[in-house]
């Protein structure tokens, strides 16, 4: 019988192994969708974690180790799930580990998701997250400016920088489409694994990118925007505040595409 999963370094998560973590706020992690037991972008979800290991703990799991954990966790559940797993030190936070302290890995499996259909307005608040290249956990902001843009009226919020920078989304990053060219934003932000797998994709298919800063009087001049991540290459973007951005399918359409030509990896 098949199940979703919560494993510490490949075994059954015990109370006493999540116990201490319920109040660790010192990790990072990687999510994705698995669909048919593969992945796609497998190698940036990877370098995503070793990357931030290394920036956190000073050193990295070997990737076969990690995989074997990706591994065990998709054999005990369905075909098509979400997954992630979660890097963090057995000492804790508050202390200095040392280099014999290896970090250990969680990794948590539950029913597949594809986003929300959109379009979605966004509302606008300065922000800029602490260490915005690293997926890290105990980020508070993200869901509280999200519920605050609920609560006027919004489906999200989109974080504007000190230098009036669109950046990213509460858990989204931003594209853009001019009419030809695709346009990342340039700020201080997470580069996502969906955008890298879109942005490589495209390269290939010979679409033109670019990247640029991104500011709220920028977007009238644009043909279209999108929010995306782990669940999706693509939810279109009807109003980022007041700013209303033209309906572009044929946007959605491509960069639904470019993720579909990714092949899925096995772990």
């Amino acid at each position: 019988m098949t199940s979703f999963v919560v494993q510490r370094n490949g075994q059954a998560a015990t109370a006493e192994d999540l116990a201490p973590l319920a109040f660790v706020g010192y990790a990072h992690f990687t999510a994705m969708q698995v669909r048919g037991g593969r992945v796609r972008g497998l190698d940036l979800h990877l370098e995503r974690l070793r990357s931030a290991s290394v920036a956190l703990f000073g050193q990295a799991l070997p990737d076969d180790r990690v995989r074997s954990y990706l591994r065990t966790a998709l054999e005990a559940g369905p075909a098509d799930l979400s997954l992630r797993a979660t890097v963090y030190s057995p000492a804790g936070e508050f202390t200095v580990a040392g280099a014999d302290v290896e970090p250990e890995v969680l990794v948590s499996t539950g029913p597949a998701a594809s986003g929300p259909e959109g379009p979605l307005t966004l509302a606008t608040v300065e922000h800029e997250r602490f260490f915005p290249a690293v997926k890290h956990v105990g980020e508070p902001a993200k869901t509280y400016f999200l519920r605050q843009a609920v609560g006027q009226g919004f489906d999200d919020t989109a974080f504007v920088d000190r230098r009036g920078r669109l950046s990213e989304g509460s858990i989204w990053n931003l594209a853009f489409w001019d009419g030809t060219a695709v346009v990342w934003p340039v700020a201080e932000m997470l580069g996502g694994t969906t955008m890298g797998i879109v942005g490589r994709q495209l390269d290939r298919l010979g679409v033109p990118q670019r990247v640029q800063e991104v500011t709220l009087a920028d977007l009238p001049a644009l043909a279209g925007g999108v929010v995306m991540n782990s669940w999706t290459p693509g939810v279109a973007i009807h109003r980022i505040g007041a700013v209303p951005l033209p309906e572009a399918p044929s946007f959605l359409e491509l960069l639904h595409r470019a993720y579909q030509a990714e092949p899925l990896t096995s772990p």
